[in-house]
């Protein structure tokens, strides 16, 4: 079916972010970072809003000037080229379709720019909206369209360039949660038949976990932390890191501050003396807010049924436990 066009994309190109800056006047948005990114990933930027993520992207699209550094895509420096010479599409948050051309149209837009013949570029947006199973829509308009669909039909336009790297700037945001998880799996089995670089800013967490091969977590300008989504969630460096993903705590102790995940603390009666302060149900389990002396907090997840074989409430006194082997140490 999609195969041929799959076969005669490029995608095996290295791209390298060295000391890129991007400077506001006085303001610094990205400050000097450098990451190389793994050919054929799904690469999540991820961190809270002003850490530098849409500045990267965007840098990288072209969207952007670059203060200071380089964007070496396959070895070239592709940081002075416009951004239909770079080899890198972009889809945008509010995906900036033309309302008044058909779906078709829309991702055919590009090659009628550039002077392809109206036969040879709807031939292939058709087989762009193919991959994306929005065929039998090619007609419609925008806004006769579902958000979910609209976002299918600014992916096919992104992709009709055949591009080395797609860049996604929180491409789900506008999305419901339960499209939300339909459109993660959509992405992430068209970067993997497509077999190019995706590099997709989120602030949220649990999308950047689902999709990445690499999480690049950005904090303050700089990225703090990068590897495999299960490395970072596992073994975060920082306490940042550890804060921000969530599923840890983080401890302050004599011999320095570690992280402890949530699932990995348990209630019994011996242990760290503690206090309840709050309780959430969260469906398969419930999290348990306990204060330990010293005002210290800690958030401890438990199995539903474990919790209402013996629960909890607000004010009672409970005795915490877990294994040293489980801390790991963080930066401040």
């Amino acid at each position: 079916m999609k195969g041929a066009w799959v076969r005669g994309i490029r995608g095996k190109n290295d791209l390298e972010l060295v000391s890129l800056t991007k400077r506001y006047g006085d303001t610094v948005a990205v400050d000097g970072i450098n990451h190389l990114f793994a050919p054929e990933s799904y690469v999540c930027l991820l961190g809270p809003s002003g850490c530098g993520k849409s500045s990267t992207l965007r840098m990288i699209a072209g969207h952007e000037t670059v203060s200071d550094g380089a964007i070496i895509l396959d070895g070239q420096d592709i940081s002075g080229l416009p951004p239909a010479r770079r080899g890198t599409a972009m889809m945008f948050q509010n995906y900036a379709l033309f309302p008044h051309v058909s779906a078709l149209d829309n991702v055919a837009f590009s090659l009628k720019m550039k002077g392809i013949a109206k036969a040879d570029r709807q031939a292939r947006a058709m087989k762009l909206l193919d991959l994306v199973d929005m065929t039998h829509l090619a007609a419609r308009l925008p806004a006769q369209l579902s958000g979910g669909q609209q976002q299918r039909v600014a992916l096919a336009r992104a992709l009709i360039t055949e591009p080395s790297v797609l860049l996604l700037d929180e491409p789900l945001s506008a999305l419901d949660p339960f499209l939300r998880i339909r459109m993660r799996a959509e992405l992430k089995r068209l970067q993997r038949a497509l077999k190019i670089t995706f590099i997709h800013v989120t602030h949220g967490q649990d999308e950047a976990l689902a999709l990445a091969d690499e999480v690049v977590v950005m904090n303050n300008a700089r990225i703090e932390q990068a590897g495999p989504a299960r490395d970072v969630w596992g073994t975060p460096k920082t306490e940042f890191v550890a804060r921000f993903l969530g599923g840890h705590n983080v401890l302050s102790l004599p011999s320095g501050r570690f992280s402890l995940r949530t699932d990995e603390i348990a209630f019994g009666a011996t242990g760290h003396e503690a206090v309840v302060t709050a309780v959430e149900f969260h469906g398969a389990h419930v999290a348990v807010t306990a204060r330990l002396a010293g005002d210290q907090e800690l958030l401890v997840r438990t199995p539903e049924a474990a919790f209402y074989a013996d629960p909890k409430s607000p004010g009672d006194a409970v005795r915490l436990r877990w294994d040293e082997s489980c801390l790991h140490p963080v930066a401040p």
